[in-house]
This record gives structure tokens, C-alpha cells and sequence, in this order.
């Protein structure tokens, strides 16, 4: 099982013309059976597509149903043990704290790949392998 970044659902709804390859990684990686998600990249996603400051703005409507359809994938609560993971590995491997929390859902799930270009490509983290899908 693989863990998608906030960064893959954006990709996925772009309009932008130079960002079509990307798109079309995205909803490669979307369109697969192994995908797993968090609450946390669910609400990322619906914040930054909703965003009113935002080219290619989706309506509150096309969001919420996105996170729906995507809810078919697992998707990892916040939960304590997820919480007090996410800061051990925070300042085990000097993340930020909401990339540490990605990481810790994505241990949650016992997905064996991260999924995101906002991270090292290659890097292994508490056993996850870092993959820039768009690199």
C-alpha cells in the first residue's frame, strides 16, 4: 500500500497547462487500489481547493465530493498513537510536524511508500521510502 500527499490531490484537479504531466501522474496514482490517505491530507486538500485566492477555485460541492469518492481509500484518523508518532518522528528526523504526521499515518496504514514532492526523493524514513512522483 502506498500514502498520497496533499501535493498528488492538487495535482490531480489542475488546470494549468504546464502542470498536465503532473495531472496526469496524479490521477494515475488515484486511479490505483493501493492508495491510502489521512484525514489530515483530505482536509489539506479541501482547504487549498476551496482556497478563494486560488486560479482554478473548486466549489464547495466538487470538493466535498472529491473527498468522498477519495474516502473509498483508507484514510488514517488522528488519533493519539498517530499524534505522539508524528512528534517523536517531528524531532527524530527534524521534519516539520505536518510532514511528520503524514509519515506517522502512513506507518499507521502500514504503507511502504510516501507519495510526495515535499520530501527527499529516495530518503527512507522509519521504513518508508520518499517518492517523488513527479520527479
Amino acid at each position: 500500500m502506498y500514502f498520497l500527499d496533499t501535493n498528488v490531490l492538487l495535482y490531480s484537479i489542475s488546470r494549468n497547462a504546464k502542470e498536465s504531466r503532473k495531472r496526469e501522474r496524479a490521477i494515475a496514482l488515484l486511479d490505483g487500489e493501493s492508495a491510502a490517505l489521512s484525514i489530515q491530507v483530505l482536509q489539506e486538500f479541501y482547504v487549498q481547493a476551496t482556497r478563494p485566492t486560488r486560479r482554478d477555485a473548486l466549489s464547495h460541492e466538487l470538493a466535498a465530493g472529491l473527498v468522498e469518492a477519495w474516502s473509498r481509500f483508507p484514510v488514517q484518523e488522528m488519533t493519539q498513537p498517530v499524534f505522539r508518532a508524528a512528534l517523536r518522528i517531528h524531532r527524530a528526523h527534524r521534519l516539520s510536524f505536518w510532514d511528520g504526521s503524514i509519515v506517522a499515518a502512513a506507518l499507521a496504514l502500514g504503507c511502504d511508500r510516501l507519495y510526495t514532492e515535499d520530501l527527499n526523493d529516495g530518503q527512507v524514513v522509519e521504513g518508508i521510502e520518499i517518492v517523488n512522483p513527479f520527479a
